[in-house]
């Protein structure tokens, strides 16, 4: 029985993109022994097959109790993990706190209510296209659709979900993607994560003055009505997973399925010509770039053996989704290959980005629908869309749990047609 598969893979602070790595680690086999930020001892779960069964497991746990390094004090204060491990909320709650706190925000998510959304979307949607346009037009033709387009959709959406005014989107999303960075150093991570909890406090605080139809104010209702069902630090943590959940995944998704679609000129036309969906172009980019690559943190509760390699109890334990999305052994020998006519597309358990088992992610069917309402509107617009710059000269996300680039230069037409 091999217990520990190989040399450990020492992941990178500065992210990069994660395929070649995430191609010889599962060479080796679906599970891997790796090194985190500040040489503590972790593994991640590559294979398509290991990180279902282990997502799913009754004997992994989700409880920063469960971490043996944390419990026994060896980690260091401002380690840019920790609000992965420690905040209080659906993604570090077990059994019945996990069913409790998922129950209070599920409401918000609901077939119906993500779908009366929809026209808003879309408005939103073209406004921001137009502002891509002016973008586009003061800059010689050349605009960055991450942050004119790819960004402010998802914030936007979640703000209004949340009730998080204006003012503050801009502050969040830096902050947040302070909090999902693997690069930064102690005192950066810990005054973000001060930051990110002050401006939360305050947008809770406006919310509980003037309570409104949004999420924040149901859950502030929930805590006040119901016997404390959601103590104040359970409210923030609830919040900050929400905000970098609820748009860093989705600004992912649009940036990497522009990026993949630009590369894939065949697959671009296909759509166009009505031989493939939308949402087949959002399935397979969860696929085969998954916004999120390596996602903190499970804990086995007992030692547990997975594809013939031992976890031992209380390891932190990484779900590689995107490695799992490129798994010969689940998606064939062509399954580093772009292909949105995929079999089995309409099954939408055909990748793991989303998540699997009690944690599946809530928020699936909005960013579902963002995303494609985002890509068909744009590309409705601006057909003849494409790269500024080559892929390979894209600068990439600081972090080895978000996966994407960090700009998105795009020319919206030929440069002889551009106004």
């Amino acid at each position: 029985m091999d217990t520990s598969s190989g040399t450990p893979h020492r992941l990178d602070p500065a992210g990069g993109c994660p395929h070649v790595d995430n191609a010889r680690l599962l060479a080796r086999g679906g599970v891997a022994p790796v090194v985190l930020p500040g040489d503590v001892e972790g593994m991640a779960v590559l294979g398509h097959d290991a990180l279902k069964e282990f997502l799913a497991h009754p004997d992994v746990a989700k409880g920063a109790r469960h971490f043996t390094a944390l419990r026994e004090g060896r980690i260091t204060p401002g380690w840019p993990l920790t609000t992965f491990a420690t905040v209080r909320g659906m993604t570090t709650a077990d059994g019945d706190d996990h069913r409790r706190l998922r129950s209070l925000v599920s409401k918000a998510f609901t077939a119906r209510r993500v779908e009366r959304m929809r026209p808003w979307i879309e408005e939103l949607t073209e406004g921001l296209l137009d502002d891509l346009e002016r973008a586009a037009r003061d800059g010689g033709g050349v605009a960055d659709l991450r942050r004119h387009f790819a960004l402010p959709l998802p914030m936007g959406v979640i703000g209004e979900l949340l009730g998080v005014d204006a003012e503050y989107r801009d502050r969040l999303h830096h902050l947040s993607n302070q909090v999902v960075a693997t690069d930064i150093g102690p005192e950066q991570a810990l005054a973000a994560n001060r930051e990110l909890v002050g401006v939360l406090a305050a947008v809770a605080e406006a919310r509980a003055q003037r309570p409104g139809d949004d999420l924040t104010s149901a859950l502030i209702a929930a805590r006040d009505e119901e016997g404390n069902r959601l103590g104040h630090e359970e409210l923030i943590g609830t919040l900050v997973l929400m905000i970098i959940a609820g748009h860093e995944t989705t600004l992912n998704l649009i940036t990497n399925a522009v990026r993949a679609l630009c590369g894939h000129r065949d697959q671009l036309d296909l759509v166009a010509r009505g031989g493939a969906g939308w949402a087949d172009v959002v399935e397979e980019t969860l696929r085969w770039d998954a916004p999120v690559s390596y996602f903190p943190f499970r804990y086995p509760v007992r030692d547990m053996t997975l594809d013939g390699t031992v976890i031992p109890a209380g390891t932190p334990v990484l779900a590689g989704y995107s490695a799992a999305g490129r798994d010969r052994d689940a998606h064939g020998p062509d399954a580093d290959r772009f292909d949105v006519t995929r079999p089995g597309r309409a099954d939408a358990a055909r990748h793991l980005s989303l998540g699997h088992g009690a944690h599946y992610c809530l928020g699936a069917p909005l960013a579902r629908m963002e995303a494609t309402i985002a890509l068909e509107r744009l590309f409705a617009r601006f057909p003849r869309l494409d790269l500024a710059v080559r892929e390979d000269e894209l600068s990439r996300h600081a972090s080895f749990v978000g996966n994407s680039v960090r700009e998105l230069p795009v020319r919206l037409a030929p440069p002889s047609t551009t106004a």
